[in-house]
């Protein structure tokens, strides 16, 4: 879905495991009977549960700190081919705090994207809402295939400054549609040329087999996962392919695994669900037009994000922020509300004269390159590899054009960062039918926002729909993407029970929302132009620059 993502030093994820204690490590189970990818799994897996990961200080390169402990799995670049190339994924790990004998295993996490490294997972155990699952768990995270140091994919020289527009209309010309056709087209031509024989194979397909590899690697029989976001997809791409390996899983903002909505439908839906969660932002900033000055309906205050887009068409802010970087700045807003008095005051600051705030936001999607470069690489390949796309642009102008009417605030930028598939020259993948019987799957939880925009709350209906067993857990009224491990304590008491005792709640259970941000509840850092409060995500992750 949407953008890749990048994880950040104070993003990570929440949860815990089964009420049986875990199974004594062992070779990894036999997978499911199948075509020669399943007979490449099942080999991959002997292997690397002969040879587990051989844990030890983290290389410099990665830059992490000396609490965590790095080493890496070895995986077939193709399964129908495992005894032809392999690649390496890197894989964190912080060991349980607890006594050894009340150890459950290893808890593995993908903070989502795609495109997304969960390299910095483990560090989430230092913060209270992590204790007791960092007591009892081996925190794991992992950077997946394409990502990070694991075999890194790039669609273009990731030195260079992306070619993107400071310009981004929300109802484009055709002038500027035309230009943008043109950078999807090179784009795509950029991945096929650098990903050349290897771009192929990075899909969710893979995704969710590599899992079963880290699995074995990690000498677990049995897979303690939790999956935020694009995770979640392919974590319930795991729990059909290999259901009998499942100990537990957590599906945290589910995405919507229907194969006709892979991906093309499914993104349209995210652009018509950001637009109400747009909506709320402003309906908040009325609400505190004593703060921020900038109307008391939210009507007003669009009028006044549209003057600042007009302003900065004008003249970008410090040279480099424009209409473009303005919307991916409220954009990130509408993933977590306790970034809403920052991005709010930024706005209404700018507004007022004072472009420094802004500058300051915006500032940290405009770097990282290589990190940046890398996301969405992989986010594309994964993409545009998983599904077919529509290739003819008269399809994409027409539903774009459309939904742009009544959403047009992430809806063309949202169709600018998905065009390439429709220039995608590599075969695609047939979405699988994600769907298993009751008794099938152990019990799993899947954690929603009724109001999240990034995973609209349909998806997490339709995933419960086809895991039988599956419990939801509902953040009522809230739309902060990413649940776990935050500050909501009834759904961190449903995860920890889940993953800690076993106990799963009853198949539709609800939690009160979050108590909306004040004002006056910025931290200093904040005020300054910081990009939020360092909290733990489930997600873990920010917009990254397109």
């Amino acid at each position: 879905m949407r953008a890749p993502l990048i994880l950040t030093a104070a993003g990570a994820l929440l949860l815990t495991p089964l009420a049986a204690p875990p199974q004594a490590p062992a070779a990894g189970a036999p997978a499911p009977p199948g075509g020669p990818e399943a007979r490449g799994v099942a080999l991959a897996a002997e292997r690397a549960a002969r040879t587990p990961i051989a844990f030890g200080p983290c290389p410099d390169e990665e830059g992490l700190p000396r609490s965590l402990e790095c080493g890496t799995v070895r995986v077939p670049l193709d399964y129908a081919r495992p005894d032809g190339e392999q690649i390496d994924l890197t894989v964190s790990r912080a060991e349980a705090a607890g006594p050894q004998g009340e150890r459950q295993g290893a808890l593995v996490f993908n903070p989502g994207g795609p495109g997304s490294s969960g390299m910095l997972f483990p560090l989430v155990g230092i913060f209270p809402e992590w204790k007791r699952l960092a007591s009892v768990y081996d925190l794991v995270g992992y950077a997946p295939r394409g990502v990070g140091r694991s075999a890194p994919l790039s669609c273009r020289d990731p030195r260079e400054k992306p070619d993107g527009s400071w310009q981004a209309p929300e109802h484009p010309t055709e002038k500027h549609k035309a230009e943008r056709r043109t950078k999807a087209e090179a784009y795509a031509r950029g991945c096929a040329e650098r990903g050349g024989k290897r771009l192929k194979h990075i899909h969710s397909l893979n995704n969710a087999r590599d899992l079963d590899v880290v699995r074995a690697g990690l000498g677990e029989r049995k897979l303690t996962f939790m999956g935020a976001s694009y995770g979640s997809y392919f974590g319930a791409l795991y729990a059909k392919l290999f259901p009998s390996h499942v100990r537990r899983m957590v599906f945290d903002s589910a995405v919507d695994p229907s194969p006709s909505r892979v991906w093309y439908r499914n993104n349209m839906a995210q652009s018509a669900a950001f637009e109400k969660r747009w909506a709320d932002f402003r309906r908040w900033i009325a609400r505190h037009d004593a703060a921020y000055g900038m109307g008391t309906d939210e009507a007003q205050v669009l009028a006044g994000y549209r003057r600042a887009r007009e302003k900065l068409a004008a003249e970008p802010a410090g040279g480099a922020v424009g209409p473009a970087q303005l919307q991916a700045v409220m954009l990130r807003a509408q993933y977590y509300e306790d970034y809403w008095p920052s991005h709010a005051e930024a706005l209404a600051a700018y507004l007022k004269g004072d472009p420094q705030p802004l500058v300051n936001l915006a500032t940290p999607l405009e770097e990282g390159r290589v990190e940046a470069e890398n996301a969405r690489a992989v986010y594309t390949a994964v993409e545009c590899n998983d599904a077919p796309w529509p290739t003819g642009w008269e399809t994409w102008d027409r539903d774009h054009t459309r939904l742009a009417r009544t959403a047009p605030f992430e809806t063309w930028e949202n169709a600018w960062m998905n065009l390439p598939c429709a220039y995608w020259k590599e075969p695609r993948q047939t979405p699988m039918d994600v769907r298993v019987a009751p008794g099938e799957l152990p019990p799993t939880l899947i954690l929603a926002g009724e109001r999240d925009a990034a995973t609209p709350y349909a998806g997490a209906l339709e995933l419960r729909r086809r895991l039988p067993d599956a419990a939801l857990v509902t953040e009522r009224g809230a739309g902060t993407h990413g649940l776990a491990g935050g500050p909501n304590a009834c759904v961190n008491r449903h995860v920890e029970a889940y993953l800690i005792d076993g106990k799963v709640p009853a198949r539709s259970t609800d939690c009160a929302a979050r108590p909306a941000p004040e004002p006056e509840a910025q931290e200093a850092g904040t005020r300054a132009g910081g990009s939020g409060p360092a909290r733990p995500r489930a997600a873990g992750w920010t917009p990254a620059a397109r």
